[in-house]
């Protein structure tokens, strides 16, 4: 069992004893500590209302051995005897008693007049004299009112379905940092009853995060050992997984034999009814032939895919033996990212996006993807974010065709990145945002257009989008003045919707006097600004405090947010679209419905395009 980990954490459940157990194995540090030298960060959004606040945690490349695990479950504490003072002198040690000397054989045995039996031990408990505590006398019963028999309390008759989202808002899916007692509330619910004790194994077992591979092992053990907990899992998530937490060395590593690709395929064999594999870098090379035939071939439930920034050579060369096998016409999978796999071979998404005729989230940023893959996709699919930033094979003419025209496209989709790096690839060019803007679907609700080619023409239909828009990344070409119009014109300010503004391709000076601070500019309160702009704006930050914004920083990305009085921003951010993430501007599109943390928090915001 275990549950989604946060920012440089070790979490564990002992699978064999369903014990929660937790140690803190990095100390949090900012991102500015240069110092410092590590080999994995892990990421995560801070829950302090603040919007664009993120915290990592680094784990040392050089921890020799594993940390003591710490078992949180509850025990039956022995009480401690304790002395109490008697009633004359309360601060005497003549009648204390505080230790017997070795000779003292009890009370009883104390000589009095010649005679050895004596009363004065009972006489001592009256006067509560002794190291033991006195005996409680019972309390008279009193019959309890509304008692429900075994089985029969309200809280066991509510649907299963009505439970399990009451007993989902205990588990903490990103724990705190430091050695903290967690989810114990489950634990205790596990000995409430029967009804009680089954929802809650679903709560621990549907939602399982693997931090390092003696977890996995672990956990492989136990639904081995008792398969219908195999069932129960819906979640198979590495986005948190430290390799050198444990062993400083790959070859250390693969000497443990816990986490490989015939162990991983033996998982994924037991969990028939997986819905959701998200993996990343850290494991690109357990996803062997056998792992990726599994998760495309055979598994029927399967829903979402995520490889992010998976480009090794080997797993390269696992996707190269699979494609010369027979595919199935369709796949299950409605939500795929191959986010910045930068070594996969076009044939494979000329292989795997034909067959994806329910999908509605793809990110396939910075990745090889052809134009003919990118038309392949079917027009039964929905497409509600699409991710094509980087995607250097793409032609401009196809990319407008597609997301304007094609029936996946054209009124579906919410989330569209078309962000490229000017310096190195030019996607959309004057006259090719000529043609996009004016017919971009309404339905959009996040735009990044950076490193395209930007003209001051292009404003009325920006101008028009701000209506709809939430998030916007403008291009290069224009200037501060023509960002300023998009909020104010003729003296009059203009009605948008936009809360996230990216202008970091324009060189840009933001003094507390501009009008993008300016209250009347609301409800943008988040402005992403580029390295030097952002250097100048901290150096003056009282001053932007005044006006009730602040700078902040994370990663390679810098931005402006606006504040309320009591230090929070206005809006935490969350939306639907952002599934689950609340800060603005992320890169990468998430495919899962949770909290934000582990190698995908660096992806999505600390990392530029």
């Amino acid at each position: 069992m275990a549950v989604p980990s946060g920012a440089g954490h070790r979490r564990v459940l002992d699978f064999d004893t369903s014990v929660l157990v937790e140690s803190s194995t990095a100390r949090a540090i900012s991102p500015s500590d240069a110092g410092s030298r590590s080999s994995f960060s892990s990421v995560r959004e801070n829950d302090d209302g603040l919007a664009q606040t993120f915290t990592r945690s680094k784990v040392s490349s050089y921890i020799e051995a594993p940390e003591d695990v710490f078992d949180e479950s509850p025990i039956s504490e022995i009480p401690q005897l304790s002395f109490q003072a008697p009633l004359t002198q309360p601060h005497s040690r003549l009648h204390g008693f505080w230790f017997p000397s070795d000779s003292y054989k009890g009370w009883k045995e104390i000589p009095i007049n010649g005679k050895a039996a004596s009363r004065s031990s009972e006489d001592l408990r009256k006067l509560c004299m002794t190291w033991e505590s006195p005996p409680v006398s019972p309390l008279p019963m009193e019959k309890p009112t509304g008692v429900h028999g075994i089985g029969n309390s309200p809280l066991e008759k509510l649907p299963s379905e009505v439970l399990g989202e009451i007993i989902d808002l205990l588990v903490e899916e990103i724990p705190p940092n430091g050695l903290t007692t967690r989810n114990t509330d489950l634990m205790a619910l596990l000995l409430t009853s029967r009804s009680i004790h089954a929802t809650t194994l679903t709560t621990l077992y549907r939602h399982i995060t693997i931090p390092h591979s003696r977890i996995f092992r672990k956990f492989l053990n136990t639904i081995t050992e008792y398969p219908a907990l195999a069932t129960i899992v819906r979640r198979l998530d590495f986005s948190h997984f430290n390799p050198s937490m444990l062993f400083s060395t790959a070859s250390e590593r693969a000497k443990t034999q816990n986490l490989t690709t015939e162990t991983l395929a033996q998982c994924l064999e037991l969990t028939p009814y997986l819905q959701e594999f998200l993996a990343q870098e850290y494991v690109d090379i357990d996803l062997g032939p056998p792992v990726l035939r599994k998760l495309f071939f055979h598994m029927p439930k399967l829903q979402a895919l995520d490889f992010c920034g998976c480009s090794s050579t080997g797993f390269k060369n696992s996707f190269n033996t699979i494609l010369q096998e027979t595919w199935p016409e369709m796949l299950s999978i409605s939500k795929l990212s191959f986010h910045k796999c930068l070594g996969l071979p076009s044939a494979v998404f000329e292989k795997v996006l034909p067959r994806l005729g329910n999908l509605t989230h793809l990110d396939v940023a910075g990745t090889r993807i052809t134009n003919k893959a990118l038309e392949s996709i079917p027009a039964t699919a929905k497409l509600t974010h699409l991710n094509l930033a980087k995607c250097k094979e793409l032609s401009a003419e196809v990319v407008i065709k597609f997301v304007t025209t094609h029936p996946a496209t054209k009124d579906s989709l919410v989330f569209l990145s078309l962000a490229t790096d000017p310096t190195h690839h030019l996607l959309l060019g004057k006259e090719d945002l000529d043609q996009l803007l004016p017919c971009l679907p309404k339905t959009l609700k996040s735009l990044s257009l950076r490193g395209s080619r930007m003209h001051e023409s292009h404003l009325p239909e920006l101008i028009r989008l701000t209506n709809s828009l939430e998030e916007l990344a403008v291009g290069r070409g224009l200037d501060m003045s023509d960002i300023h119009k998009l909020f104010y014109q003729d003296q009059q300010w203009l009605a948008h919707n936009l809360r996230y503004l990216d202008i970091s391709d324009i060189d840009s000076i933001i003094g507390s006097a501009s009008t993008l601070l300016a209250p009347a500019s609301a409800p943008l309160h988040v402005i992403e600004i580029e390295e030097r702009a952002y250097e100048k704006a901290a150096k003056v930050n009282k001053n932007l405090q005044r006006v009730g914004w602040v700078a902040k920083e994370f990663g390679s990305r810098y931005w402006l947010v606006r504040m309320n009085s009591d230090g929070t921003t206005r809006d935490n951010g969350a939306r639907w679209w952002k599934m689950g993430a609340e800060s603005w501007g992320m890169r990468k599109v998430p495919v899962a419905m949770a909290e934000v943390g582990g190698m995908y928090g660096s992806f999505m915001f600390g990392r530029r395009i």
